[in-house]
């Protein structure tokens, strides 16, 4: 079977066992098992990451951030993630077509309703004129 490596393990500096060994000297844990009920996950998922089969993913961090107070920052330090930008394709974070084209519909009615409510609002509340007394 081919051993698989995912795209950041081709960083010279990527190390995730110097991220995990720190990480159990910190919470004082023997092993890789009672690391992974540390962090809720699933004992191989350790063993991946450390055979640089897995990397270690943004909700693992995140939990590696709350079970230990460490910043996310120091925590991609010590495993060798030097990266300041993510690259995200164009694709992402742009809404679908058909998204579009119902957020357009919506700011459109939203904008036919408006002066509606506003003539409406003036015929409930007439101004008071001037009235003898």
């Amino acid at each position: 079977m081919a051993q698989q490596h995912h795209a950041l393990s081709s960083q010279e500096s990527y190390n995730p066992n110097h991220l995990l060994d720190i990480l159990l000297g910190k919470m004082q844990l023997k092993n890789d098992a009672a690391l992974s009920r540390m962090l809720e996950v699933a004992p191989p998922v350790i063993s991946k990451i450390r055979h640089h089969r897995l990397p270690v993913g943004a909700s693992l961090l995140i939990r590696m951030h709350e079970v230990t107070g460490m910043s996310i920052r120091d925590l991609r330090d010590l495993m060798g993630d030097r990266r300041t930008k993510y690259r995200l394709s164009d694709a992402q974070g742009r809404p679908k077509p058909e998204e579009k084209a119902a957020q357009a519909a919506a700011a459109a009615a939203a904008q036919q309703q408006q002066p509606q409510q506003q003539q409406q609002g003036n015929e409930a509340n007439p101004s008071t004129g001037n009235y003898a007394h």
